[in-house]
């Protein structure tokens, strides 16, 4: 289903609106956070990867986009934390745009185009639990983020902000930390690029005794929604953020 209206694009792929209430409606009488967030991501497993499906730049004008027939990886997080703070379309519409923009106010400059921006401005649905979690294993860092080492920046138009970066190396992440963290948490995949706190997004999932990164992977065998160990997808990277859905 494809909808176009002035500064709105919507593409819903295997959903209806219809499909979307009632999905959500059954969603909200889940009250662990942990579970609501396994059964709405669990049913984006299989969907295509697909980059790019935001509209806008620094030369053009942003569309509000809900594209449920492809995502990246960032998409991914963005349409599942709108999901799970609404029980009808409207809300997930109205939510998702509080979600990818500061102050819920629709523009490319107002974008989060970073993870981090989640914890500043998504403080009333999310908390940094990196610390919590990693303890004296944690570093801290400070970047400006979307500067480069050469001086010019990832995103056009963005200007660069100061910010402080606490991450768990990968090999500091053993049993006790793993054990600290929850499923629904999200995760980042902390990037050593200056200008960048993290390279990648996805979230973490608890299966009895195995754990699981839920991404949107942009991987060839992937190119989809999928489920990855854990341990496995973090071994040999920097390291994680982790933030947690409030209650």
């Amino acid at each position: 289903m494809f909808k176009s209206e002035t500064n709105e694009s919507i593409n819903l792929g295997k959903w209806t609106h219809e499909k979307l209430n009632s999905f959500l409606h059954k969603a909200s009488g889940i009250k662990d956070t942990g579970k609501r967030m396994d059964f709405l991501s669990k049913r984006f497993l299989g969907t295509a990867y697909k980059e790019s499906t935001l509209i806008g730049d620094i030369n053009t004008p942003e569309i509000f986009v809900i594209n449920l027939k492809g995502l990246d990886c960032f998409t991914f997080i963005d349409y599942i934390e709108a999901i799970r703070l609404s029980d009808s379309f409207n809300e997930f519409r109205e939510n998702l745009k509080k979600v990818r923009y500061q102050h819920g106010k629709v523009a490319f400059k107002n974008r989060n185009h970073f993870f981090t921006n989640w914890i500043e401005y998504n403080s009333d649905t999310i908390f940094d639990v990196t610390g919590q979690i990693g303890g004296r294993k944690v570093k801290t860092v400070k970047k400006l983020l979307n500067k480069k080492e050469d001086g010019t920046r990832f995103i056009s138009g963005i200007v660069p902000e100061k910010r402080e970066i606490k991450y768990i190396p990968s090999d500091a992440v053993n049993g006790s930390i793993i054990n600290k963290m929850k499923t629904g948490d999200y995760v980042g995949i902390y990037s050593d690029l200056q200008g960048l706190d993290v390279s990648h997004v996805g979230i973490f999932i608890r299966q009895r005794n195995k754990v699981y990164l839920r991404h949107a992977s942009s991987l060839k065998k992937y190119r989809r929604v999928a489920n990855e160990d854990f341990r496995r997808y973090i071994a040999g990277r920097s390291g994680i953020l982790v933030l947690r859905p409030k209650d």
